[in-house]
């Protein structure tokens, strides 16, 4: 239910754009859209209360089937009431509008329909209906409201920043009734009949109106100044994102009237560490923490009362799609891993692991940590493939090297040595998954000079006659290098494996010298 505040004080503003909707200036363009009303009373059995899906500001909902080019396909007739404020420029602005912008996150126009007093506008059906239907629906995930919430920001950042010469597109009424669903769960941005357009070439666009929407929804700067601009879109938006994570609408309602808007104690709760009280209870098991965290934060930017402050629609597809990537990534992790074997990994930890939910300790295997005597270090990757390292303390034997200390390391101490050194290895897996290809690699970074990559060494197992070159290393993200020294596919968890390295001829400088952290099993990237 919309509102409108037509008697408001009058303002003088510099207003940077001032623009008007596209009307009727060529009806004649949007001929081919146009069918009969005797083939939409057919659909709908004459309008049948069995064909009712749905009522809004523009009018009665209906759905049937039509038979047209594309074929025999349902669609959702939306047929003007002009009791409830609305009447013909809503109609041919959503016409406009529609026939014009076209996104798969956007609700199609298939037809319209003008005989007599009649106007209806014919759109593709959306099999699921709108979105505050299932915002207190526990079957519908975490990760299912993230994409929808993605879907509908990435509609809207369309509008607001279009390609080519479209104008830009402020809606005016984004809410959770106005975002529809398909049979995939797929967003539908709807009901464009209260939007404004303006210059799409320009980083801003301003309007002075009379206020629409909807009581919690609207942007407060706007509601007390008649001022508009995309920011007025980002706000309605950030409601939404508040009502899909709590799982209920920004009001309460009882007998016909708003009693409450939730929206200041949503606020509250964010700003004071709160939001346990007010997210969904058949979501908080299953959110993954980092999640959660950068969806929360980027839905409370967009509550900002200073329009500056809030994000554009850019940004905030950003942070929702990485809010999408890190909740993949830990659903990923539960179909990978085991979690009563990530327990029993835990335990072992040197030093004990804080966790309330399988998220948290997720999210500590992404960091890793020291198991048993301090000489292993178990990790997993963002696939929930575990990553097994070996200090060189312990799985280096035969040898003349020195302990080494150093903060960059994983390990309390580790071995310093020489390009001249001879050494063995003999090195244990405990943890490795079967089934899973892994790479085994030396690790070890140069001491003082940077003496690039190469490495001049050789190496062979205790079964292989010859040796083999392995020059060459990467370096990784934490600065250490890796050579990569051999393959093989896991079959168990534990794995024996003895080395034997040896310098190919004698360097000269004893100042090349480097420091060995260990060996470490990796998953293959393919």
């Amino acid at each position: 239910m919309g509102f409108s505040l037509l008697s408001q004080p009058i303002y003088f503003l510099l207003v940077q754009y001032s623009f008007n909707p596209p009307i009727m200036s060529h009806i004649e363009d949007f001929d081919h859209l146009k069918i009969q009303l005797k083939d939409i009373i057919s659909a709908t059995e004459n309008f049948s209360p069995n064909k009712l899906i749905g009522h809004g500001g523009f009018g009665v909902v209906y759905k049937g089937e039509l038979s047209l080019p594309e074929g025999r396909i349902m669609v959702a007739f939306k047929r003007l009431d002009r009791r409830l404020g609305q009447g013909n420029i809503e109609f041919w602005k959503e016409i406009t509008m529609l026939s014009k912008y076209r996104h798969e996150n956007l609700v199609p126009l298939m037809r319209f329909c003008i005989e007599g007093d009649e106007r209806i506008l014919v759109y593709e059906y959306a099999s699921r209906g709108s979105l505050d239907r299932y915002l207190n629906d526990t079957s519908v995930t975490w990760s299912q409201r993230l994409k929808i919430c993605v879907g509908a920001a990435r509609a809207l950042n369309f509008l607001h920043d279009p390609v080519e010469t479209q104008q830009r597109v402020l809606h005016r009424d984004i809410k959770s009734s106005n975002i529809l669903l398909d049979d995939k769960w797929t967003a539908k941005v709807s009901d464009f009949g209260l939007s404004k357009v303006g210059p799409a070439n320009q980083p801003q666009t301003y309007l002075f109106s009379n206020v629409v929407g909807t009581p919690g929804y609207c942007d407060p700067l706007y509601f007390e100044t008649g001022f508009l601009s995309k920011e007025s879109d980002v706000y309605s938006f950030g409601v939404v994102l508040f009502e899909v994570m709590c799982g209920k609408l920004c009001y309460e309602y009882a007998n016909g009237k708003i009693t409450e808007i939730l929206v200041p104690k949503w606020k509250r709760c964010y700003e004071e560490k709160r939001l346990d009280e007010i997210i969904f209870h058949g979501l908080k098991e299953e959110m993954e923490t980092s999640s959660l965290d950068s969806f929360s934060a980027v839905a409370y930017q967009c509550l900002q009362k200073a329009s500056e402050k809030r994000p554009t629609m850019a940004e905030i597809v950003k942070e929702l799609e990485f809010a999408l990537e890190q909740q993949e990534v830990f659903e990923d992790l539960g179909k990978k891993l085991d979690f009563e074997e990530m327990i029993r990994i835990a335990h072992l930890a040197v030093a004990p692991l804080s966790y309330r939910s399988q998220s948290q300790l997720y999210t500590l295997f992404l960091k890793g940590f020291l198991v048993g005597d301090g000489k292993t270090w178990i990790s997993i990757n963002k696939h929930g493939e575990l990553i097994e390292m070996i200090s060189s303390k312990k799985c280096v034997c035969e040898h003349g090297l020195q302990p080494y200390a150093t903060k960059d390391s994983r390990f309390f101490n580790v071995l310093l040595c020489t390009i001249n050194s001879n050494f063995k290895v003999n090195v244990s897996t405990q943890f490795l998954l079967p089934d899973i290809a892994y790479t085994m690699n030396l690790v070890f970074k140069h001491f003082g000079t940077d003496h690039g990559t190469y490495v001049p060494i050789k190496y062979r197992l205790d079964d292989e006659r010859d040796y083999r070159n392995s020059c060459h290393a990467h370096v990784r993200k934490d600065g250490w290098l890796m050579m990569e020294l051999y393959q093989f596919t896991s079959n168990c968890k534990e794995h024996n494996f003895r080395i034997e390295f040896v310098r190919p001829f004698r360097i000269a400088s004893s100042f090349f010298m480097y420091i060995l952290e260990g060996i470490e099993f990796c998953p293959l990237k393919l």
